[in-house]
């Protein structure tokens, strides 16, 4: 695309007098099209012709043209339907002028015909129109006018139009795939859903770009594809900088949007009808924009600062030296390429993080299991459950009955990263029934407001209520109370669990030790970092309270 770009600036253009002016005049004498008509008279302004027919008169200076140039085309580009008149030798049509009370068929913005042969020599040719502009007639658009091979001139859009549309599949893939990703996936990342939304506007701006060579578009209509093209323009501004922002961790994003979104109606409102103008200063606020984040990245030295500030200064540069229809898709490849790197680079971030939570998994799993086969548990256990059968054969076996259903649940439970809250609980009676032999001591479970529903990581509640065994002495009585209760409200879903009890003087400005931290590690394995936990000393007892973020 660069090389085709730059030969077609290189190339020596065939008309000398490369921005001829153009004469105008309302009215309709077939003599107007005359190559040596005196056309003093007329304007170089058309005015508003309303329905009526006029005439226009343009004097092109031809160089001397190779025998491979021939046969000449000639391209216009011109609003309206018109007849063409090369020296006074009609040459093409593009629409249907009015006649006979029949209204006008529009022609299409960019229109094509062959030169005969026997008219081409060096030196002055006067290119006659007589034209008609009555569906939009206070539109004052100049004629463009360019000579060049014919075939040259017919397949150069073709050529143009095939780099494009290889352009837009491959945006068009990228969309499709990253969409699914984002569909698919447990964590839907808004990054990759706006990446995704990026691709397909820009697909289909790559389309709307180039649908007048798939579709023939009359003049009246040339300003909507103008105005959609304005709009995708719009939101990829937007669009861009926001992706950024969220790769790069800026801190004032909402704060930077806003401004961004106010620049961008402000230019739509004060440059409203200079589509290319508009569209220019649109990809100019998304650069500044997209400047102060990356920037801010690479002072708080975030991973690809340096590449997507390569990125935009590259994609700046483009559109300073590249004709702005070329210029424009380039940048923004450079841009959408330098976003599929960080993307990259957050992939395997996010790749590490999980192997490292598949270890964490296995780790856990490991200290779950450990925590009831430890050799003093088992030891102490095995001998209150031998003086137990000794001294009452029948509640004996109720402690080997209650130790087996533990030990069940927990080899069941060990290897799951979440389990329903039911499971949880009956691992915790089970364990006080273990625990009320082996200390002959009277536990009292008690259970509020449970949803049966919920799932929670595997011996989290456990952990506590071994945690209140463990550091409490008991009331009068020899009892000690546990109080597991669940809420819920718009923010979290609650468990506060209550150890009522008098605690161990020692333990008092205790911490937390291991349990606190399997708990924590539990928690941060299912829910990332939407969850707290507090635990401390109360009047009754002690209290841990777990809140789940929504």
């Amino acid at each position: 695309m660069f090389l085709l770009t730059l030969l077609s600036l290189l190339a020596t253009p065939v008309i000398r007098n490369e921005d001829p002016i153009p004469l105008y005049k309302t009215g309709d004498h077939m003599a107007w099209a005359d190559k040596n008509y005196n056309d003093k008279g007329w304007s170089e302004t058309r005015g508003n012709t309303s329905d009526k027919i006029f005439w226009s008169r343009t004097q092109l200076d031809l160089r001397p043209v190779e025998n491979e140039l021939t046969p000449l085309g000639l391209q216009i580009d011109s609003f309206g339907a018109f007849e063409v008149y090369w020296d006074g030798i009609l040459i093409g049509k593009n629409g249907q002028l009015p006649k006979n009370g029949n209204p006008e068929i529009p022609g299409t913005e960019c229109s094509y015909y062959r030169i005969p042969d026997h008219l081409i020599s060096p030196g002055l040719h006067t290119i006659a129109m007589r034209s008609s502009q009555s569906l939009h007639p206070d539109v004052q658009r100049s004629i463009g006018f360019d000579i060049n091979n014919y075939t040259t001139l017919i397949t150069r859009p073709l050529i143009t139009m095939a780099y494009m549309n290889l352009m837009a599949g491959a945006f068009l893939i990228a969309a499709v795939y990253y969409f699914f990703l984002y569909l698919n996936s447990k964590r839907r990342q808004k990054d990759i859903l706006i990446f995704a939304t990026i691709c397909l506007l820009f697909f289909t701006l790559l389309i709307m770009e180039y649908l007048k060579f798939h579709v023939v578009i009359p003049y009246s209509e040339f300003f909507i594809r103008l105005e959609i093209i304005g709009w995708l323009t719009f939101a990829n501004a937007l669009l861009v900088p926001w992706y950024f922002m969220i790769q790069f961790n800026f801190r004032h994003g909402k704060w930077l949007m806003l401004a961004l979104l106010l620049t961008l109606l402000g230019l739509y409102w004060f440059n409203y009808g200079h589509y290319d103008l508009t569209a220019r200063l649109y990809s100019l606020a998304m650069l500044i924009a997209a400047f102060i984040v990356v920037l801010n990245g690479i002072i708080q030295k975030e991973k690809g600062g340096f590449i997507a500030l390569a990125a935009l200064l590259a994609s700046a540069l483009v559109n300073r030296i590249v004709v702005y229809d070329f210029g424009l898709f380039i940048s923004f490849t450079i841009i959408v390429l330098s976003m599929l790197y960080l993307h990259s680079i957050r992939t395997s971030v996010i790749e590490a993080e999980h192997q490292n939570a598949v270890l964490l998994s296995s780790r856990l799993q490991l200290e779950l299991l450990k925590k009831n086969i430890q050799p003093h548990f088992l030891r102490n256990t095995l001998t209150s459950m031998m003086d137990w059968v000794e001294e009452s054969p029948k509640d004996g076996a109720r402690f080997i009955q209650a130790l087996a259903t533990e030990f069940d649940i927990m080899n069941e439970i060990s290897e799951q990263t979440l389990i329903p809250v039911t499971k949880e609980l009956e691992l915790c009676r089970q364990h006080i029934s273990v625990m009320g032999f082996r200390k002959e001591m009277n536990y009292i479970w008690e259970e509020k407001e449970i949803n049966k529903t919920q799932l929670i990581p595997p011996a989290v509640i456990h952990t506590l209520l071994e945690n209140g065994i463990t550091h409490s002495e008991p009331l009068s009585g020899n009892t000690i109370q546990f109080i597991i209760h669940y809420s819920i409200s718009k923010e979290a879903c609650q468990y506060t669990f209550e150890t009522i009890a008098k605690n161990r003087q020692i333990m008092t400005d205790r911490t937390g030790g291991n349990g606190f931290k399997y708990i924590k590690a539990r928690l941060t394995e299912s829910y990332g970092s939407n969850w707290t936990f507090e635990s401390g000393a109360t009047e009754n007892g002690w209290k841990s309270t777990i809140q789940i973020l929504k």
